[in-house]
């Protein structure tokens, strides 16, 4: 018996006598000999399934989670709360063993709870139309630059410098391979894109502007400047959001976004160690026809019953292949659900609540920290859950002493080419006490 393969000689004899071979070998006649592996893999001998449990449950337990960390860790990803219906009704097997609904006539339950959370990311940001999702928030940003430079007809793309670092990592990969320019916008002092930079970089060959909001140094981005010129140059304005703060500030309708993208994990997602989450994307409506994925629409049967179908999808990748806007031919529905389930179960008031408390809790925790002479703000622009911090504390050094008492520091911003300075990150699930002890261990160091 092979040691990791289930099958019997018998049953190896029989598949063999099957097809009208003798032997395994006889199925590779055609790769050379001398190609060939001569000796067996050098694999330890079969275990029992006891036994495998045990070496992975001895794997598993060096890891450590949120659930034993107190998390003042983000940069992207959130300890965010998550409401118990979630994992309760997405658990349901009507939702997590759907798939795709290549025949949307059978797949009513999928397709209205899609339509709920379009409808509800549409309320959240001030926008048209929402998609069903995208794969995380970086390609959701590289999506949104494509569909601008295919419906503008431009090959250009501002994106400011205070985007997060893996979303331009990403958006440099999409638009290199599809011979599109990226320029990047200065930031000012106080944290913020450069209004009068972003204003001399516009030309003709613009296609559009990208601005986080907030930005990954947590700074709430100032848009009186940058909206105007952006669309007087008859550019697009794509907007970078963190869901959870449009509770508290203005939706990128209300602001003029032509486009809004963004990383879904804050609503209702586990941190699954970075994936799987969701990107979002939403547009106006004059976007609609060139917006990646699959739009879900509410109608009604024969017998006037409310039914749900297949509005839009983005199937023009299976015929025209490179030449396309998009090339997403999947999404993440689960996803999507846990999000809608968050967001239904929070309500407007709940959303709010969310916004505020992680933005009280992070400015107290910085007033803080700058208490103890240890720290400095490095930007003077208002930030909302996370804030950028100076320091001459070896980063590293501090994160790994914190990690002793079950902390989980801030982002090393070294990996980032910004040596010296880290970046908190603090939601609502933080309380004064957690808070405090931080700071307490940080003054020891």
């Amino acid at each position: 018996m092979h040691p990791y393969l289930p099958g019997t000689e018998e049953d190896l004899k029989i598949m063999l006598e099957r097809i009208g071979v003798s032997s395994v070998d006889d199925l590779y006649k055609a790769v050379p000999a001398d190609v060939k592996l001569q000796d067996e893999l050098k694999l330890e001998a079969a275990k029992s399934e006891v036994e495998i449990r045990r070496i992975l449950g001895a794997l598993a337990n060096k890891n450590k989670s949120i659930d034993e960390l107190t998390c003042f860790l983000g940069a992207g990803a959130y300890d965010h709360y998550i409401p118990s219906t979630v994992k309760h009704i997405v658990g349901r097997s009507e939702f997590y063993t759907a798939y795709t609904p290549y025949q949307p006539e059978i797949a009513q339950g999928t397709l209205q709870s899609v339509w709920e959370y379009q409808s509800m990311m549409c309320m959240l940001t001030g926008m048209d139309v929402s998609n069903v999702s995208m794969y995380d928030g970086p390609t959701a940003a590289a999506e949104a630059a494509i569909l601008a430079t295919s419906a503008q007809r431009r090959k250009k793309v501002l994106v400011s410098e205070a985007v997060n670092p893996e979303t331009k990592k990403v958006l440099e990969t999409y638009m290199t391979s599809r011979d599109l320019e990226i320029e990047y916008i200065p930031v000012t002092e106080e944290g913020r894109t450069d209004a009068k930079g972003l204003a001399q970089m516009l030309d003709k060959e613009v296609a559009a502007v990208l601005v986080a909001n907030p930005n990954f140094y947590g700074v709430v981005e100032d848009f009186s400047a940058i909206t105007e010129p952006v669309h007087a140059n008859k550019s697009l304005l794509i907007m970078q959001v963190d869901p959870v703060s449009l509770g508290l500030l203005k939706t990128p309708g209300e602001i003029g976004a032509d486009i809004v993208c963004g990383e879904g994990q804050s609503l209702g997602q586990n941190l699954n160690y970075g994936g799987p989450v969701l990107g979002f994307l939403n547009v106006t409506n004059k976007l609609l026809r060139k917006a990646p994925g699959r739009i879900i629409g509410r109608s009604v049967d024969v017998e006037g019953t409310p039914a749900y179908v297949l509005t839009l999808q983005a199937r023009e990748q299976h015929i025209r292949r490179e030449k396309a806007t998009s090339n997403i031919c999947s999404d993440q529905t689960l996803n999507s659900v846990a999000a809608a389930v968050y967001m239904a179960t929070m309500g407007p008031e709940g959303m709010k609540e969310v916004a505020v408390q992680s933005t009280q809790k992070a400015h107290y925790l910085a007033k803080k920290l700058e208490a103890t002479g240890k720290f400095k703000l490095k930007y003077s622009g208002p930030f909302f859950k996370e804030f950028l911090m100076e320091t001459d504390l070896d980063i590293d050094g501090m994160n790994q002493e914190l990690l002793k008492k079950n902390i989980l520091g801030p982002m090393n911003m070294d990996v980032f080419g910004m040596p010296g300075a880290c970046l908190f990150a603090v939601t609502e699930n933080r309380s004064k006490e957690e808070m405090d002890a931080l700071v307490a261990a940080l003054e020891v160091i």
